[in-house]
């Protein structure tokens, strides 16, 4: 500590400058430590420059703390500048010191040269303010190899940034810790960061709150974190078995050399047992595996059928229920529609009884008034017969007779111009009211006809997406079968490694054994030398070798056991199996059922569909024959219209010969 703090005075002496008495205090208040904390004191550049020229060749500090110690640009570059061939300080905090583009730069060389650093905090400082800085300050962490925990809270970085760090992680394969929350990452620096960690191996901690980033997209990262710290996890127990195992290895092959030729054709036997014993076991556990897997996977494909079956049957049950709809709807509107017609068609019967019984009275009207001028006729006739003496008076009468006949006739005529008017309106009415009808009964027509398109060209396009929908669980099943496959895969070679550790234990069990062998040997050569001493200590040694024997039939013992065990165990997953045979085999009846089911709708369904068909053809044939009934009513109008017609010329005609061709028309007054 004394060596720094005569090196940083004799450097201040050099450069001519007064050494920072704060920095000063804090040297002496370091007994013995290896951590330098000048946090909250505001280092001059000077002062920055001196320190790194200190720190460059120092080797006691491991860790160095410099926050809020308002750092400006240029100190930071002096300071950073040299601690780049430092080769002690494994942790440095520049937390609070508002570093930007100079410091970025200042840090990604550190990070190039610099080759002990480990953690790095840059907390509350704006590195990523300016992208040029930032994107040296990433190259650097690019290409270093030795930090492993990097803290860049609150320095503003964007989603720019976030893609440069992202480059970054990508081809460093270090760091392990990353802390970057409340920076202004985004969506976009999210997915960016995402991708990078996807391919990294070595990040097992990432902190990302408050950056505006989705939650799917953080749970994305989780569990790829997660990933690699099992990845992690995973590595150093391999490595941890491996060196065991390597070192079980040497010290077996030391043993080796050592042991007698009856033990070694034990031990050669007993491995015979051992490894017919575990391959029969290996064999045993491959099978139920293989078994295991083959039943997983008709379990899996059953229940995607069962599925499917479900999804159909619920769109089938939705189709049954919209036609059972539309047909209570086509048949509410047909039957408007035959009780509109019929009401209709009685409108039409009673208004055309009506004015053929009008018609018919003003007929009957009009031949009574026809026989009644022919009866006043005859009646005139004889009494022109009986009072030819009185023409002059006759004449007179005549005159005042042909005049009112004649106003008679005009008025007659009149009144039929006037029926025949009104026929024609009520007629022209008649038909316009009854093409307003038709029309409004075609348009009614087209738009249900339109109306049942549109839900047909509905119901295909649910019909399309309930496919892709199935494809899409079909891609997650197969995903999912794919990630079954790796957990088999992985569950195998638990179980091999547990079988090594078990070969291994029995190895040391027999190492023991041996070594127990060894030693009751060489105590027997002891009694050869000492004849005294061996006949006392026979009966020890014999009881040393039936307690070895006893240890050797506890350990086959043991095997029998285990194996007994692994045959319990063996019996109990065909038990297992068998029960969820039983059990796919009930899912295999209810899914007939089910399919029956499926049959039995379909068929409803075709029957619905053929009661609408015949449905649609009735309403046609109705509408052609209302149509045809409509043609029939007009043709019976334009008859009568015409008939009316003959019978008023027939009147006119009659009546004009009549007062023209009477016997009073050839008389004349005498002169």
């Amino acid at each position: 500590m004394e060596d720094f703090r005569r090196a940083y005075l004799r450097l201040c002496k050099e450069a001519g400058l007064e050494p920072q008495e704060s920095v000063l205090v804090q040297l002496q208040a370091v007994t013995g430590g290896t951590r330098l904390d000048l946090s909250g004191q505001s280092l001059t550049v000077e002062s920055c420059a001196v320190l790194g020229r200190t720190l460059q060749k120092d080797t006691l500090f491991t860790e160095l703390v410099l926050s809020d110690c308002m750092l400006s640009e240029e100190g930071a570059k002096l300071f950073l500048n040299g601690l780049c061939s430092n080769t002690t300080v494994r942790a440095l905090d520049l937390k609070g010191n508002n570093l930007r583009g100079a410091g970025a730069e200042a840090l990604g060389k550190l990070l190039v040269r610099n080759k002990t650093l480990r953690r790095l905090v840059l907390e509350w400082n704006a590195l990523g303010m300016w992208e040029e800085g930032f994107s040296i300050f990433c190259e650097g962490l690019a290409s270093n190899g030795c930090l492993t925990q990097l803290d860049l809270r609150n320095n503003q970085i964007n989603h720019q940034g976030a893609a440069e760090l992202a480059l970054a992680l990508k081809r460093n394969s270090v760091l392990e810790e990353l802390d970057l929350r409340w920076n202004n990452i985004g969506l976009l620096g999210g997915r960016s960061l995402l991708d990078a960690l996807q391919q990294n191996r070595t990040v097992l901690q990432v902190e990302m709150a408050g950056n505006n980033i989705p939650s799917d997209i953080l749970r994305a990262i989780e569990q790829s974190m997660e990933h690699n710290a099992d990845r992690q996890s995973a590595l150093r127990e391999s490595r941890s078995r491996t060196q065991v195992l390597s070192k079980e290895i040497q010290n077996l092959k030391v043993e080796k050399g050592r042991q007698f030729v009856s033990l070694m054709e034990t031990i050669d036997k007993q491995r015979e047992e051992m490894g017919r014993s575990s391959r029969n076991s290996s064999m045993r556990l491959g099978q139920l595996q293989e078994a295991l897997h083959e039943r997983k996977s008709a379990v899996n494909s059953l229940t995607a059928k069962l599925q499917m079956t479900e999804a159909a049957l619920a769109l089938s049950e939705q189709k049954v229920n919209n036609l059972g709809d539309l047909l209570t709807r086509l048949k509410l509107e047909k039957t408007e529609l035959m009780d509109r017609q019929s009401r209709e068609i009685k409108k039409l019967q009673e208004e055309s009884v009506l004015r053929e019984g009008k018609l018919l009275r003003e007929t009957n009207s009009l031949s009574e008034k026809n026989h009644q001028l022919k009866n006043k006729l005859d009646e005139s006739d004889r009494r022109c017969t009986a009072q030819q003496d009185q023409i002059f008076e006759l004449k007179q009468e005549l005159t005042n007779s042909t005049g009112e006949l004649k106003l008679r006739l005009a008025q007659a005529e009149e009144r039929l111009d006037m029926e025949k008017r009104r026929s024609k309106q009520a007629l022209e009415d008649m038909d316009s009211l009854r093409q307003k009808e038709v029309d409004h009964v075609n348009r009614h027509l087209e738009e249900s006809e339109r109306a049942l398109q549109d839900r047909i060209l509905k119901l295909e396009g649910q019909r399309i997406q309930l496919e892709e929908e199935l494809s899409r669980v079909k891609a997650a099943m197969v995903t999912e079968r794919a990630q079954a496959e790796e957990e088999l895969g992985k569950v195998r070679t638990q179980v091999r490694l547990e079988e090594q550790q078990h070969l291994s234990s029995m190895e040391e069990k027999l190492r023991s054994a041996r070594q127990s062998r060894d030693e009751a040997q060489s105590h027997c050569a002891q009694q050869k030398q000492t004849i005294a001493e061996l006949h006392a200590r026979v009966g020890q040694q014999s009881i040393e070798m039936d307690a070895l024997r006893r240890r050797i039939d506890e350990l086959q013992q043991d095997l029998a056991g285990k194996e007994q065990e692994k045959m319990a165990e063996v019996t109990r997953v065909r038990v297992e199996l068998q029960e969820q045979i039983g059990h796919l085999q009930a899912e295999r009846t209810a899914q007939s059922g089910l399919k029956e089911k499926i049959a039995a709708l379909e068929r409803e369904m075709k029957a619905l569909g053929a009661s609408h068909r015949e449905a649609l053809l009735d309403k046609e044939s109705e509408i052609s024959s209302l149509l045809e009934r409509l043609r029939m009513k007009e043709g019976e109008i334009q008859r009568m219209r015409e008939d009316e017609a003959q019978r008023a010329s027939f009147l006119q005609n009659a009546i004009l010969t009549y007062v023209q061709g009477s016997p009073l028309g050839h008389y004349s007054p005498k002169k």
